[in-house]
């Protein structure tokens, strides 16, 4: 049966992969004749959510995007935060240097307008001016501040110098939890640790019955409002923290999305 339920998955990805390739590449050549880039944020959540039901994952979705765009801060588990959270609220995101070197889904992400950094090579500073800029422009960037993925049973020390990005653009935070349930346990296949490779922790995931992904929209913070970075930082990690707590206590298992998945898709974005 895991072998069927692999197969079945992988093609429905697949074919996915293929879609959203032919999406991106459709967009660069209408870009040629425009006098603006179409703006590819709406039509990258609308992907997100079609590789996110292709993958079979059960999404809870607890809590509001922001009001206006916000720089969005959530714990690291896995790289399949970035598809779970994108499909929830239009967003640019940050990723390390090594995903975009990760055949078709690195390209993908590139034609999504995702920020890299390379960890390590002292570009924090010059990353934290590109995601300023970005929400100088009105757009929402997700960052994680734990700057390593974790095994999802607690949040790592954040570092806060990115988050000074939403002081110098006088932007909102938004906090942001996600945490990953089997069994009414915390979920041991999710986390994207170590030396492990993309395509073994695909496989593994695939081969299983769907976990539950568990996320949590805190309420924005007007970064203004801290006495100090350190302080900004401290009570960002405490909300994401307090979240994890509640998922993993068990509040939200057995419970239906009483949010965002029970409004549908959304229309197809135009172009404009």
């Amino acid at each position: 049966m895991s072998w069927f339920r692999l197969t079945f998955r992988l093609f429905l990805f697949s074919g996915f992969l293929i879609g959203a390739c032919a999406l991106a590449a459709s967009l660069r050549l209408l870009d040629a004749f425009r006098s603006h880039p179409i703006d590819r944020s709406p039509w990258a959540t609308l992907c997100f959510r079609r590789a996110c039901q292709c993958l079979g994952w059960q999404i809870q979705v607890y809590g509001r995007p922001s009001q206006r765009n916000a720089l969005i801060v959530a714990n690291h588990i896995s790289w399949s935060d970035i598809p779970v959270l994108g499909s929830i609220t239009p967003m640019r995101f940050l990723s390390k240097a090594e995903v975009g070197n990760w055949p078709v889904i690195g390209w993908l992400a590139r034609q999504a307008g995702t920020l890299f950094i390379k960890r390590g090579a002292g570009q924090a500073r010059s990353v934290k001016t590109s995601i300023a800029r970005c929400l100088d422009a009105g757009e929402s960037v997700l960052i994680y501040p734990e700057g390593t993925t974790s095994t999802g049973v607690a949040v790592l020390p954040m570092h806060g110098l990115l988050m000074s990005a939403a002081l110098a653009s006088s932007t909102p935070i938004q906090p942001v939890t996600i945490g990953y349930r089997r069994d009414k346990r915390p979920d041991a296949l999710a986390p994207f640790i170590g030396d492990d490779s993309f395509h073994h922790h695909l496989f593994r995931l695939l081969k299983q019955p769907p976990g539950r992904i568990v996320v949590i929209l805190h309420p924005p913070l007007q970064p203004d409002t801290a006495d100090s970075l350190h302080d900004l930082t401290a009570s960002v990690r405490q909300s994401i923290s307090d979240g994890l707590t509640r998922i993993h206590s068990g509040e939200f298992d057995g419970t239906v999305d009483p949010a965002i998945r029970t409004e549908g898709t959304p229309e197809l974005p135009r172009l404009r």
